[in-house]
């Protein structure tokens, strides 16, 4: 299944939100990302119906194995980025930022090898900045 970068993004949020907070509702996730609220319940639907995400009665969004999977796969990237670019001195928020513009486009082979810097980088280097 292709997904688009807004999907990859929204589901990453759901991801974060939830690891934060335990729970997430669409108004969570519009004040996360600063849309709308009627955009994240267009965006809301359509991953329902790829069947990465589903809704309680109470309005509470849950990852499928098929929207987990791919939170997890962009939140990885963002968090090994964010650290590579921090790790070149790139201040925090702009490392973050970066990030978010970069997890998204980059080859599994090139994201691989920052990968592998990154964890060799940090072994030798304790106090660098995990998120």
């Amino acid at each position: 299944m292709h997904v688009y970068e807004s999907a990859e993004d929204y589901l990453e949020t759901i991801l974060m939100i939830t690891k934060r907070r335990g729970m997430v509702r669409s108004i969570d996730i519009a004040n996360e990302l600063g849309y709308s609220k009627p955009s994240v319940s267009v965006a809301m639907k359509k991953l329902r119906e790829n069947n990465c995400i589903e809704m309680d009665s109470d309005g509470w969004i849950h990852l499928l194995p098929a929207g987990a999977e791919i939170a997890e796969r962009i939140y990885e990237r963002h968090r090994i980025l964010t650290d590579f670019f921090i790790y070149l001195g790139v201040s925090p928020d702009v490392a973050s930022a970066d990030a978010c513009k970069v997890e998204h486009d980059l080859s599994a082979e090139t994201f691989g090898k920052i990968k592998e810097h990154v964890r060799r980088t940090m072994s030798e280097k304790p106090e660098t900045a995990e998120n």
